[in-house]
């Protein structure tokens, strides 16, 4: 069930269950980041830990729930921290230093920002290892999302009904001036987010959860980067009663985590044999669920997590902690993480390199399902010159064993059982319609439609008619109901290729159909809920569009979920000999004729050529060749290779080589300046500078 109860059953639902789903939140996002996080009742025992915490206090988080901070200091320094406890609850706010004894048993002096009521009787307190390298000296330290948090809770309209204190010191509005407010008077800084928020609401209360980041407006006029995670709050039977928020103030981490994610380790090749090896679920990082391939792969028995002692942080390495953080924020925020590559520490002690992926199951935004594949054999290749590598199952014609090309077989296998929308890169010819099929027949969906729509080979008019269909009369010549590509692949997968070619207007309506998971056809009034899983393709340079306002940033970012480059065949050539057999079977069986060997100086050729088509390019030249064969060896037309090799070596100028090779690469891109200008690793400016110093127009493409 997603339906929505009346306003005075939520409001009832929200007053008494609402502080208490808010700090389950609170604490989802509390407990998981590497800085030392700890939250206290007023008591000053500890309620929650976060996993810097545990490394700071050198115990376990069990070990510290329940316990204060007087029990991990030296005998005489527990009165001085009885008596700042007294006073921070008068005071509310509270920094200092104070002298704990670390994990080694050595006494050191730690620093601590403190905040109160940042949930009713739950007070936070932030510590920061002054010994530490990393310290910066600073007065104060401690980044400001760490120190405070703004919490609230909505009703189902979107209105303030519950404002803490964290709220209130944040935004600076108190509680009497927020509650009964729509929440968009928090967003007056920025008309566009303004207008996101009713989406955000419908996001949530469908998937959930959902996350965004943008300016924001504090009372004073002064405007803040804030993170914000919105959790749907349902009762029992699934209807929406609420929404409770988190805001923290990214300002001073914003240019952090862009740094992280650039500097973080791009995915590697994964060999063939490397499977899907573990699937881990859990609540705050605990793991009360994993498979046999998992516990095999960490070296622990099904007894160690029965008896609760297998935990996600113990077996991650301090030095991939900000990895996991992130992906952690972006699991919140998105639904899913980018996958990452990282190490997981053994049983043993040592350490395996694993392929990382997770993903909030929607049922609920505590429990995370978390996809990891083993690596160690990646470096093992197959020896393509002696043996045929066969198709593998699921990847239909997608052949090779090369480190590029496994490594989008691996991420086909981690994101196809998801719902993720994905967007496949690659020049034309590289295989990227075969990619969007093996992650339809991999994914729940398999039985299911797979819809295929080539969004450059319908007429510009035409397009959205053939996205959304049209009722009878909706224009001349509509004389009866058709029925669009989206409602065909409904509980399917849809595929659009060249999704680069999709008119600047017509974006906005399916970017609308994306979000909104529902659409009116042409000429109706009805809107028409559908449930698709997207694949979208192009060989275009989406960013470069974006530049120049031909693609829509939003909508690309919506495309962007899960990005799969398909490699031009010039950069795997070690799969060319398997490609080369394979196409050769292929078409011999076709043509029913018999060829069982490549002759050596054939294959030598084949490796050597650059195949400006990619594989699409060597398959036609496959099939041409099966056709001129006449006996058991393969024929193949070499001549045609090396005349246009030889054609480039005659040129004797430097200027002559630049024209014929832009030419060639003008060809290969359909003649789209954009797209010719990435190849050739030059802005667009400057490719059409030379072109008009080359003498090359639009008559010469």
């Amino acid at each position: 069930m997603n339906s929505t109860a009346s306003q005075p059953e939520a409001a009832r639902w929200l007053a008494e269950n609402g502080p208490k789903e808010l700090e389950r939140l609170f604490r989802a996002i509390v407990f998981h980041p590497s800085a030392p996080i700890l939250l206290a009742d007023d008591e000053g025992h500890y309620q929650e830990a976060s996993t810097g915490a545990t490394k700071l206090l050198g115990a376990k988080r069990e070990e510290i729930l329940g316990r204060g901070l007087d029990d991990f200091a030296p005998q005489d320094v527990k009165p001085l921290i009885s008596d700042r406890w007294r006073a921070f609850l008068e005071e509310g706010a509270q920094e200092g230093t104070i002298q704990l004894v670390g994990p080694d048993g050595v006494p050191r002096d730690v620093e601590y920002s403190a905040k109160g009521n940042v949930l009713p009787v739950r007070h936070l307190m932030v510590l920061r290892d002054k010994t530490s390298p990393d310290h910066s000296g600073a007065e104060n330290s401690v980044p400001a999302w760490l120190q405070d948090y703004a919490l609230y809770l909505l009703d189902i309209d979107g209105q303030v009904v519950a404002w803490y204190a964290g709220a209130e010191r944040i935004y600076g509005y108190t509680s009497e001036e927020a509650v009964g407010q729509h929440a968009s008077f928090l967003y007056a800084v920025d008309d566009g987010l303004r207008a996101k928020l009713s989406a955000e609401l419908k996001r949530a209360a469908s998937d959930g959860h959902s996350g965004l980041e943008g300016w924001q407006l504090k009372n004073d006029g002064s405007r803040f980067w804030a993170n914000v995670i919105t959790m749907a709050l349902k009762d029992n039977q699934g209807d929406l009663q609420g929404f409770a928020r988190v805001v923290r103030d990214f300002s001073d981490r914003h240019d952090r985590d862009e740094k992280l994610r650039r500097s973080r380790p791009r995915v590697r090749p994964l060999p063939a044999e490397s499977t899907i090896a573990g699937i881990v679920s859990g609540e705050f990082d605990r793991i009360p669920e994993a498979n046999d391939a998992f516990l095999e792969l960490v070296g622990y028995s099904r007894e160690d997590l029965q008896t609760g002692r297998l935990h996600w942080p113990d077996l991650t390495p301090p030095e991939y902690l900000a990895l996991d953080e992130i992906a952690h924020e972006e699991g919140l925020r998105f639904g899913a993480c980018t996958p990452f590559e990282k190490e997981l520490t053994r049983k043993d002690g040592t350490r395996v390199p694993v392929l990382v992926a997770t993903a909030v199951l929607k049922l609920s935004p505590f429990r995370w399902i978390t996809f990891v594949q083993d690596l160690r054999a990646r470096d093992r290749l197959e020896n393509v010159d002696q043996e045929v590598v066969e198709v593998q199952q699921n990847f239909e014609e997608i052949v090779g064993s090369s480190p590029a090309m496994k490594r989008v077989m691996g991420q086909v296998e981690v994101v196809a059982p998801t719902d993720a929308t994905v967007l496949v890169l690659g020049e034309t010819g590289t295989g990227k319609e075969l990619v969007a099929r093996a992650i339809h027949r991999m994914s729940p969906r398999r039985n299911l439609p797979f819809i295929s729509l080539n969004c450059a080979a319908i007429p510009t008019g035409l397009l959205e008619s053939e996205l959304f269909g049209y009722e009878r009369g909706a224009f001349t010549g509509a004389l009866g109901q058709k029925i669009g590509r989206f409602e065909m692949a409904h509980r399917g997968t849809l595929f659009l290729d060249e999704v680069g070619d999709i008119p600047l207007d017509l974006q906005p309506k399916l970017l609308r159909a994306l979000q909104e998971k529902s659409f009116e056809r042409l000429g109706g009034t009805r809107t028409i809920p559908i449930d698709v899983r997207l694949v979208a393709a192009t060989n275009r340079n989406l960013t470069q569009m974006m530049g120049d306002k031909l693609f829509r940033s939003d909508l690309y970012y919506r495309l962007k979920v899960f990005p799969i480059i398909t490699p031009p065949l010039r950069d795997h050539a070690e799969d060319i000999p398997s490609l080369a057999r394979h196409f050769t079977k292929k078409y011999a069986a076709k043509m029913d004729r018999t060829i069982d060997k490549i002759p050596a100086e054939t294959m030598k050729a084949l490796v050597s050529w650059s195949w400006p088509g990619n594989v699409r390019e060597l398959e036609n030249f496959i099939e041409r060749s099966v056709i001129l064969s006449r006996g058991p060896n393969l024929r193949a037309p070499l001549s045609e290779l090396r005349s246009d090799a030889e054609e480039s070596s005659r040129d004797s100028t430097l200027e002559e080589v630049e024209r014929v090779h832009i030419l060639r690469v003008f060809r290969e891109t359909g003649g789209v300046v954009s797209a010719a200008a990435t190849r050739l690793g030059m802005p667009r400016t400057t490719l059409n500078a030379m072109m008009k110093k080359l003498g090359i127009s639009r008559s010469d493409l």
